[in-house]
């Protein structure tokens, strides 16, 4: 039984399947979705199969050749998908697009990033997820104050499609105006 917490896999573009036919071996075939979310099928042309589950779209094959074979017998079997990922972007060391495989937290998520830079601010974390088309909710998360406390109760587990971006701290903006410290010349504000 799959439930709100484990819902079935729905294809997306770019998703590749592996079309067998049990007794009519000829119209097996491999074939990806599209970007405009249809597949194209031998013989059929196209068939729409963005959104679907796998078992969906092997009854819609399964119906789309019903008047080419007798009864077709049809497997469908995801062979790429998206994989679920995170976003990681920022004042953290590797910055980039990461694979989510298991159950992982913004602390893990930053680790797996590089960790924070120099110049990160690591007590305003920001964690931006989509609700739905157009609607995205964010959480702001002082990592600092909870890694200090070696209490992670309030770390946050990732869900895919998630972006963590850790903003830049206040002194690294304006380091690069600061005299450096080994100039025997000190600046005065006049001088700007």
């Amino acid at each position: 039984m799959t439930g709100a917490r484990h819902p079935l896999y729905r294809l997306h573009k770019s998703d590749v399947v592996e079309i067998r036919f049990t007794f009519s071996p000829e119209f097996d075939q491999v074939t990806t979705v599209s970007p405009d979310g249809f597949l194209s099928l031998k013989g059929i042309g196209d068939l729409s199969a963005e959104g679907l589950t796998v078992h969906e779209l092997a009854e819609s094959v399964r119906n789309a050749y019903s008047s080419m074979l007798r009864d077709p017998e049809v497997s469908v079997i995801l062979k790429d998908f998206e994989r679920p990922f995170f976003i990681a972007g920022g004042q953290v060391g590797k910055p980039g697009k990461f694979e989510l495989r298991s159950p992982t937290s913004v602390a893990e998520a930053i680790a797996i990033a590089g960790g924070f830079t120099e110049g990160a601010k690591h007590s305003q974390v920001v964690l931006f997820r989509k609700v739905s088309d157009g609607v995205v909710e964010s959480h702001l998360l002082n990592v600092k104050t909870m890694l200090a406390s070696r209490n992670l109760e309030e770390d946050l587990e990732l869900k895919p499609g998630d972006m963590l971006f850790v903003p830049q701290n206040r002194i690294s903006k304006i380091r690069k105006f600061l005299p450096v410290a080994n100039l025997s010349t000190f600046f005065t504000p006049a001088q700007f």
